[in-house]
């Protein structure tokens, strides 16, 4: 059983980012500590540990290439002089034209496997590469201004992520197909080597005719990249109809849609391959020659510097990491951190990952929703987590949670839940010892029942745990809404 935290004590974080183009590494590390105002455990200041180079994300025969990128993962390794036992959180993720591959998710696995089975690993997931992004990049210009909302623009080679962001407080993301690689071409010419699916529906709505091997006019350059920008400014503005009805309907994956206030308030920002590019012409007024990335990177970031709806606050609000965002967010957000009054029977058994979020039960929830929730638990592979909400986040009284605990345990007991299945209860505040203790009969029930508290509410999917660092545990939210 868990003790009391006992002082704050260095733990490392990496963050494995593969995208369209270019693929990263980052390890960092920070102080476990409490923060006096809010109680709740959080990672201090973090010190880079570790940045490697960008490499071109590897493909073979149209899929990702596994060969090399273990090769990589080996050399940012070594490099850094890390042991894979002395990490405590991260991930890894495979983003935009990358992740549409068919291997995608497997490697994505199989590099959590090689590091530490206690990282988060995902693909195709994009609310939650959004959310990455603007904390990787916008997080502490937001903080500091929280007055303002911020959107930022995470501009990759295959998609744009968009996010806004109060006070630190992401309301709202989305994913749209507009990237600079959906067309390649032979570095340092307009020569078209290959277009993605997307940039094949793109051409078919634009009117254009583009062959493979043969060089691209400047005129279908600036046609394709305009549009591109037209549906950056439809973001930015909340011009919905032009992804609902209009020209944008195939380029959108998932709807950004704040509110108009907002939007009408907001600073803007850039990361991904295009925001850096952005943030380096501002700066010095230059750039790689033409297509040096093989790709439209410099045409569309050119294009959005001279957009005034795009660059009203460029210069004014500039990230630290200037747009090297997705990385950061992996390395330093992309676990949160439970308090340590849990309810862990069996500790050696994390890192426990991809548990289904099947239902979020307040705590006067009747014996039928209960049911239903465990039910679905049971159906699942892994096990399943059941989310505990509060009302107005006022904390609760011993009576009901008393009450809800033993009410669970009564269902648990007559579903017949298997004994081996995890059952996950995560809980807002500091009540987790308690609700686990009732809900599993002071351990008689024969059940495998974990109850995590202080842990944010995120709208999200799945959930996994990491291992126990000084009675703290990182847990990981993906598949978000």
């Amino acid at each position: 059983m868990f003790r009391h935290f006992t002082g704050n004590q260095s733990v490392m974080m990496i963050g494995l980012d593969f995208g369209s183009t270019t693929s990263r590494a980052m390890i960092a590390s920070a102080h476990l500590e409490r923060n006096p105002m809010t109680e709740r455990m959080e990672l201090g200041e973090p010190e880079l540990i570790y940045r490697s180079d960008a490499i071109l994300t590897p493909f073979e025969n149209g899929e990702l290439c596994t060969e090399t990128i273990n090769t990589c993962l080996e050399q940012w390794l070594e490099e850094s002089g890390i042991d894979c036992d002395q990490l405590f959180s991260g991930g890894v993720i495979i983003t935009g034209l990358a992740a549409e591959k068919q291997n995608a998710l497997a490697i994505a696995r199989s590099v959590r496997e090689k590091v530490n089975q206690a990282i988060v690993a995902t693909a195709d997931d994009p609310c939650m590469e959004s959310w990455l992004a603007f904390m990787g990049n916008s997080l502490e210009l937001s903080r500091a201004t929280p007055e303002i909302p911020f959107i930022n623009l995470d501009i990759g080679g295959g998609t744009t992520n968009p996010a806004l962001g109060i006070d630190g407080n992401i309301t709202e993301s989305g994913c749209y197909y507009i990237g600079a690689r959906h067309f390649q071409f032979e570095p340092g010419t307009y020569r078209l080597l290959e277009v993605s699916n997307h940039g094949q529906q793109l051409l078919v709505q634009l009117g254009l005719q583009l062959t493979i091997g043969e060089e691209c006019s400047q005129n279908s350059i600036d046609k394709i990249v305009s549009f591109y920008v037209q549906g950056l400014e439809a973001m930015v503005t909340g011009d919905h109809s032009w992804f609902d009805q209009g020209d944008g309907q195939q380029l959108c994956q998932v709807a950004f849609q704040p509110n108009a206030q907002a939007l009408q308030q907001a600073a803007i920002t850039f990361s991904g391959g295009v925001g850096e590019l952005l943030y380096q012409y501002t700066a010095t007024g230059k750039l790689p020659d033409t297509t040096a990335f093989g790709d439209l990177g410099i045409d569309l970031c050119k294009a959005i510097a001279d957009s005034k709806t795009l660059c009203r606050s460029l210069s004014q609000y500039i990230p630290e990491y200037k747009g090297r965002a997705t990385v950061y967010g992996l390395a330093l957000h992309s676990a949160e951190l439970s308090g340590n009054t849990l309810f862990m029977p069996k500790p050696e058994q994390l890192p426990v990952n991809d548990l289904p979020i099947v239902a979020r039960l307040a705590l006067n929830a009747d014996e039928n929703r209960i049911k239903r929730a465990i039910e679905l638990a049971r159906k699942t592979h892994n096990g399943g987590c059941i989310r505990i909400t509060l009302r107005d986040d006022n904390y609760p009284g011993f009576k009901e949670l008393k009450s809800f605990g033993e009410k669970l345990a009564e269902m648990i007991e007559l579903s017949g839940f298997p004994s081996e299945l995890p059952l996950l209860l995560l809980v807002p505040k500091d009540f987790g010892k308690v609700i686990g203790s009732y809900a599993s009969r002071w351990g008689k029930l024969p059940v495998n029942l974990m109850a995590v508290d202080e842990v944010p509410d995120r709208k999200a999917g799945f959930v996994s745990l990491g291992k126990v660092k000084n009675f703290v545990i990182p847990v990981y939210f993906y598949g978000m809404h």
